[in-house]
């Protein structure tokens, strides 16, 4: 192989991993809200959580929905922590538990989740 061979080698293999690179980037959900920390602080000060499973996907959504701020909510796996689930009577995922032991089954989405914890959701953009 000459050099001439190897950079056009290298060269796609680069323009291959830009690509994929760009398709992961512009397929994230963005949040209309921007950053969404404090709000997610709230909902951790209140002590509510969210109950759920790797493998579901309406879980995926909701932690989605949060983006980077999901770090902050907390979280019970329950295909780790399975007493804790069973304790709680989780049926169904994703399951929030506010402190009063109200439960939310299935995904409830930003809007839902400020208007049930009482914490305010920042500006849209």
């Amino acid at each position: 192989m000459n050099k001439g061979n190897i950079y056009a080698i290298i060269g796609i293999a680069l323009f291959i991993c830009a690509l994929f690179f760009a398709m992961w980037y512009f397929s994230r959900p963005v949040s209309p809200y921007g950053n969404l920390d404090a709000f997610a602080q709230c909902i951790a000060d209140k002590k509510i959580t969210m109950y759920g499973a790797y493998w579901c996907s309406h879980c995926k959504d909701e932690k989605a929905r949060f983006g980077d701020s999901f770090k902050y909510i907390p979280y019970v796996e329950c295909t780790e922590e399975t007493q804790k689930c069973i304790s709680a009577g989780i049926e169904g995922y994703p399951t929030w538990i506010l402190p009063d032991g109200t439960k939310l089954v299935g995904e409830q989405g930003l809007e839902k989740l400020s208007e049930a914890s009482g914490c305010a959701l920042p500006p849209k953009k």
